[in-house]
């Protein structure tokens, strides 16, 4: 479905298609939209764990991701819709880099990223590329969509641990500058991944 009849402030009637600006607007501004609705629903859901296991707790949500198939094309979609500049599309390291693992298994994957940053919170899009990951199964399954809310945490490998103990299998994990992330299968209960970031300490 498109509309006809939307006008841009910095240009003429265009057509927008309807489902590109949903899966943007899904994450998005900082008065109430869509992303800090289900920025306080996921972080309600993640109280849950403080009850079931004192040790783990996710509550500083920092992210929304979003993956597409064209991330430049998409980068430019969101960056109009926002009335923001079009931020700059970074590419992850290699495996022998991040030692990334999916599923167990070491993999060649990588992925084109772009930032949108609204204060503590970053919408985050994501595109796929090389060989298997989480970014590429869920696109295969899913196509574009949400993929994940990101969390700050500290001692990866003990929560892993406990959400793994739980039935929170681990996804795939990696490393980037400056830190390494997680990506956990917490759908039965969030409906989406979670994924867990941890700075390293200065």
């Amino acid at each position: 479905m498109t509309r006809t009849d939307d006008t841009w402030p910095d240009g003429p009637s265009t057509h927008v298609n309807r489902r590109d600006v949903l899966a943007c607007v899904a994450g998005l501004t900082a008065g109430g939209t869509a992303l800090k609705m289900a920025a306080g629903k996921a972080a309600q859901a993640a109280e849950l764990p403080k009850t079931d296991n004192p040790d783990v707790t996710l509550s500083e949500i920092c992210q929304v991701a979003i993956v597409v198939k064209d991330i430049e094309r998409e980068a430019k979609r969101c960056a109009r819709l926002l009335g923001m500049e079009v931020p700059q599309i970074v590419l992850t390291d290699t495996e022998e880099k991040a030692h990334t693992r999916f599923r167990g298994a070491p993999t060649s994957a990588q992925a084109k990223l772009a930032f949108f940053r609204f204060g503590s919170m970053v919408l985050e899009l994501i595109e796929p590329v090389g060989g298997p990951s989480t970014w590429k199964e869920f696109l295969d399954e899913h196509g574009e969509g949400v993929h994940h809310i990101a969390f700050h945490i500290k001692g990866m490998d003990r929560v892993l641990k406990v959400l793994e103990g739980k039935g929170f299998p681990t996804i795939q994990t990696g490393d980037f500058e400056g830190g390494r992330y997680a990506y956990v299968d917490t759908t039965p209960v969030l409906k989406t991944i979670v994924e867990l970031l941890e700075i390293e300490s200065s």
